[in-house]
């Protein structure tokens, strides 16, 4: 047998399941197709009203497909449960003799399947694809004993992915040991002492809009998303390596501070709102230990708290400078730095891994559909 079209909504099924299990982890669906876990501030809601998903369960969002040429589904593939808004619709590949789960989303990792979903959104503002809609695509499957074997594949460069993960986490713990230790067999000293402010302006127009960058909660470096459209770049902040900018805006910001410490060997340009420094003398502090706490989870609580204002709080350059952290000899600085460049590194490598295991699914898909054609035509479902 070749391959055999159904309709989405011939294989799936709704499951809405709400919490009534105490689970407290939210998250969300990007248009990775990845869960992360939300930003927004869940203090006070209702959790029952949450919806619960478990291991081989999908979440659909429809909203925006049009706008983001993406649709937005997931598979969660982890043992314990976790929460997503009642906003996302929760369902199930229930007609398993003909579909597994796996493959079914993998066919939903390719640019192609997310062309066709915008080109089925509505004419909305949002450009939403509707449930109905999603539910009446058409979608080409081979036998289950070919998915098997590319979901089989797929599998085998998870695990190399996940494997490599792991090794991530042991390398955070140990610089976090570190850390740990430190805090409590030395003083902390005001960071204020060692870090100058900066305020170079792209006057001369030496930097273009290949060099404006933008700051992220992840604490990295980003291009912008603004509208760069006659944009005067004169009045921008340079940001040269190995120095730090921030935004001081903290509230509606997920519980964190957008800041972003510059160790590549590019010059960057940002907005002249932002906070520009530096490590006035490297031999004292390193910049590279001190980014390290920066992106500490202390550190967001620490800049949440110490923010002022009324409808907008902001972290200010006074505040930053009355932070506190343990400054070892410059040596013992450098050793703790490596380790958590050896994290990032591994972290960012990491990421590519991911990044080509995506890349690669619509490789499969296309492999599994024209093994099938071999063996076959095309018969509806």
């Amino acid at each position: 047998m070749g391959l055999t079209k159904y309709k989405i909504g011939d294989l799936v099924t709704i499951v809405d399941e709400r919490n009534n299990l105490d689970i407290r982890d939210f998250y969300g669906i990007n248009i990775n197709k990845e869960f992360i876990l939300t930003v927004a501030n869940t203090e006070g809601l209702d959790e029952t009203k949450y919806k619960v998903v478990r291991k081989n369960r999908f979440v659909y969002s429809g909203m925006q497909t049009g706008r983001d040429k993406c649709i937005r589904v997931s598979m969660y593939n982890y043992e314990k449960p976790i929460l997503v808004s009642p906003a996302y619709t929760t369902f199930e590949v229930t007609a398993t003799d003909v579909a597994i789960p796996l493959y079914f989303f993998m066919k939903f990792l390719s640019k192609e399947m997310d062309r066709y979903g915008a080109f089925c959104s509505d004419d909305s503002i949002r450009s939403n694809l509707d449930w109905d809609v999603f539910c009446d695509i058409d979608i080409e499957l081979p036998p289950l004993q070919l998915q098997q074997k590319y979901v089989d594949v797929y599998n085998a460069m998870l695990a190399n992915q996940q494997s490599y993960e792991r090794g991530l986490g042991d390398l955070r713990i140990v610089c976090e040991g570190y850390l740990d230790n430190l805090r409590t067999k030395l003083p902390h000293k005001k960071i204020g002492d060692y870090i100058e402010l900066l305020e170079n302006k792209n006057e001369f127009n030496e930097y273009n809009l290949d060099n404006v960058r933008g700051v992220s909660i992840e604490k990295r470096f980003i291009k912008t998303k603004a509208d760069m459209k006659d944009v005067d770049l004169r009045p921008y902040y340079i940001v040269k390596p190995n120095e730090f900018a921030y935004v001081t805006v903290t509230s509606r910001n997920g519980e964190k501070i957008s800041m972003a410490f510059n160790d590549t060997t590019e010059t960057y340009i940002c907005s002249s709102s932002y906070v520009i420094f530096k490590c006035r003398d490297e031999n004292k502090l390193l910049p590279r230990y001190l980014r390290i706490y920066f992106e500490r989870s202390e550190f967001n609580r620490y800049a949440r708290f110490h923010s002022w204002g009324s409808a907008r709080e902001t972290f200010d350059y006074t505040e930053m400078k009355e932070v506190c952290i343990p400054i070892p000899d410059i040596s013992v600085q450098r050793a703790i730095a490596d380790i958590f460049e050896s994290y990032t590194n591994r972290r960012s490598i990491n990421e590519k891994l991911k990044a080509q295991i995506k890349d690669i699914c619509p490789v499969l898909i296309k492999g599994s559909i024209e093994e099938a054609r071999k063996r076959g035509d095309v018969i509806n479902g």
